[in-house]
């Protein structure tokens, strides 16, 4: 059974590489860019499976069911340029009866590493995503950001790890997160949502907890607790941005 990988791409020549050396098994390779300016598109059109396109970005959902869209074959598998599947999990995907299966769709796990550490705590493993999935059978959520697919039918789920490598370090952390938090907030007001005093002082200690106590975030050390603190920056900031959004 042949298999699509849909990535979605820009300035991503520190990862692609390694990314596309991570599926040989796929048939074929959609990559919809969104204006890189590095190397990306060049290491891309080395790869004689990628077919390649250019296109004003969407938000997340929307530029992924794009890549989908251009897919040819019957199953197809979404992979991001900062992942990579590891060759117990390309095993593991080559030995399915794709054909004769009454299963629509995979969950995956995750293994994400923040830097070069393996996060193995506070919600972040194994963190199951559906990934691969009968083409006409599932599609993308239409938001702007924490995409998921939506799959039709019974959801297996695989055992083999998807690699990871999330946030270099803190400071890239902070960058996305002033990014992430601001389309957050506009996915909140599409739904209603209104800030309250309620939100920005109750939310954010209430992530920490959860991260870093419920889900044993505790266990990963140093490193857990950073990551508690961080995200309950983040959800902070998502709902004063709603606030602003507003009219304070």
């Amino acid at each position: 059974m042949k298999i699509t990988a849909i990535v979605i791409t820009r300035n991503e020549e520190r990862n692609i590489g390694d990314c596309l050396a991570s599926i040989p098994f796929v048939d074929e390779v959609i990559v919809v860019d969104s204006g890189s300016v590095d190397g990306t598109e060049e290491i891309c059109r080395r790869n004689p499976r990628v077919r390649w396109f250019l296109e004003p970005w969407k938000g997340f959902g929307p530029q992924k069911n794009s890549a989908l869209d251009k897919a040819e074959n019957d199953w197809v598998l979404s992979i991001d340029a900062d992942e990579r599947v590891t060759p117990e999990l390309a095993r593991e995907i080559a030995s399915l009866p794709l054909l004769e299966s009454g299963v629509n769709g995979y969950r995956i796990p995750r293994r994400s590493f923040f830097g070069k550490e393996w996060v193995r705590h506070g919600g972040w493993y194994p963190d199951y995503t559906i990934r691969l999935w009968r083409r006409r059978a599932g599609r993308f959520v239409e938001r702007s950001v924490h995409e998921v697919v939506r799959v039709e039918g019974t959801v297996g789920t695989l055992r083999g790890d998807l690699l990871h490598h999330t946030y270099m370090d803190t400071a890239d952390f902070v960058e996305r997160m002033n990014r992430y938090s601001t389309l957050g907030a506009g996915e909140l007001r599409k739904k209603g949502v209104r800030c309250t005093a309620f939100d920005l002082l109750f939310r954010p200690p209430f992530t920490f907890f959860r991260m870093y106590v419920l889900r044993l975030g505790f266990l990963d050390g140093a490193l857990g607790f950073r990551l508690a603190v961080l995200y309950a920056m983040y959800t902070f900031l998502k709902y004063a941005k709603l606030r602003d959004a507003d009219g304070g």
